[in-house]
This record gives structure tokens, sequence and C-alpha cells, in this order.
């Protein structure tokens, strides 16, 4: 396979360009050669083929060729807001829900969540969330790079929610509705968009659970087994993904 790398900067068909610091690492850790192949991406859409011209202590030039209208996103766009798993759960959710094809994820501070981020660190940890989408786009072959939101609390995020489009959440309340009923109802005239809300390790609370369903979310089960956090939410996209793919 033809390694593939992320440019922040926009690309453009038939130039020389310097690639950016960590493309430049990644492929001097892959001992490339001048005259090797790799394919480009910006997150725009598409990708470029290029060469390898020069490789320096720690620049490397590069040839780009011509520009690839390949797109392997799904047709629906399926936004992910998760209370965020402690540890590297979240990193790993992050990984997989990229591969997956999640559009976005908004990661939040809820009642029983263990992970508090506020200010610099909150920061810090979306660009560490922002730093795996690209990696995993690399990987899988995206070339649209899902958006990481700042942290935000369970509150101002419910309040703040705007916008079309069908609303989910995984849910223990007595009057949730399976998978199969869900996706049956929404396989004739499917939403461009789908937001999927996933609790923590203890789940959301009541008064979320209670909030969500005011702000129109359909309360969603998947299945008779209780699932982790990051299973649940993971679970979730796939089969929205293999219904929408």
């Amino acid at each position: 396979m033809t390694p593939r790398f992320f440019c922040a900067a926009p690309l453009g068909a038939n130039r020389s360009l310097t690639l950016p610091a960590g493309a430049a690492r990644h492929v001097q850790v892959l001992r490339m050669q001048p005259g090797d192949t790799l394919t480009l991406f910006d997150g725009a859409g598409g990708e470029y083929t290029a060469t390898v011209e020069r490789m320096g202590r720690s620049d490397v030039d590069v040839a780009v060729g011509s520009r690839l209208d390949i797109e392997r996103e799904p047709p629906h766009r399926v936004h992910l807001a998760v209370g965020m798993p402690a540890n590297e759960r979240m990193d790993w959710l992050v990984e997989k829900a990229t591969e997956l094809g999640v559009a976005s994820i908004q990661p939040l501070m809820t009642a029983h969540g263990v992970l508090k981020l506020t200010g610099e660190r909150a920061e810090k940890k979306r660009v560490h969330w922002a730093s795996i989408t690209v990696a995993a786009c690399e990987q899988c072959g995206r070339n649209r790079v899902p958006l990481v939101h700042p942290v935000q609390a369970f509150a101002d995020w419910i309040e703040s929610l705007s916008g079309n489009g069908q609303r989910f959440v995984l849910s223990l309340t007595e009057d949730r509705r399976t998978v199969h009923e869900v996706l049956g109802d929404a396989s004739q005239g499917l939403p461009l968009d789908t937001l999927v809300l996933s609790g923590p390790e203890g789940g959301l609370s009541a008064l979320e659970e209670r909030q969500a369903l005011g702000r129109g979310f359909i309360p969603l089960t998947l299945g008779p087994r209780v699932l982790r956090a990051e299973t649940a939410a993971l679970a979730a996209l796939v089969h929205l993904a293999s219904r929408r793919d």
C-alpha cells in the first residue's frame, strides 16, 4: 500500500512542496528515498499522487502530481457526542470512530463521567485527539478529517444544540427502541446528518437523559448486553454505517 500523509496546508497539482514537519518525520521513519511514491491529502477532499524529490536531515521535498477525486466517506454524516471515558479509552474511541467514518466528535463532561477537563488541559486533549483522527485517516484511507470539538459540559452543550437531522441517545429507559425498529423507520428519506449521544462509564444521569429527550433525541438500545462506554458508542456507529454505507 502506498504510504499516505496528511498536509495541513492546501495542496495543488503539479508543483513542488516541502512537507510539514509531521509528515516529513513519518517519511523519514519509513526510510523513503528520492523516487519513492506517496499519497497526500489536505482534508478538503480528494488526494494527490506525489514523489519524493529530496530527503534532508529534517525536511523532505516532494513533487505533487495529479489530484484524484477519491472519497471514502459515508453518504450520510454521523456525528458522535460522547461522555468521555477515562484513561486511554477515549483515545481508542476517537481512533476507531474515525475509521468507521464519523463526521465529528463532541467530547462531553457528564454527571457520571470520571474525566473532567477545563482550560488549557482541555485544549491539549482536544489537540491530542485531533492528531489521532489524522493518523487514523492516513491509515484507513479517508480524505476528510473528522472535526474534534472543544470539550463542553453536558448542560452547556445540550442547550446550544440547533439544526435538523436525526438524534439518538443510547439509553436504558423503558421506552427505548431497538436498532431494528429505528433503522427500519429510517430507511425512507434518511437525513443528511445523524447525531448519536453516548454516555460515559456510569451512563448518563436521569436528568441528562430527560434533557436529551426534550431536545428530540430518540432513546436507543443496542441489545440485552451491557457494553462498555467506548464499545457502545462504536457499536452504534457500526449499525448506522452498515445501513448508510
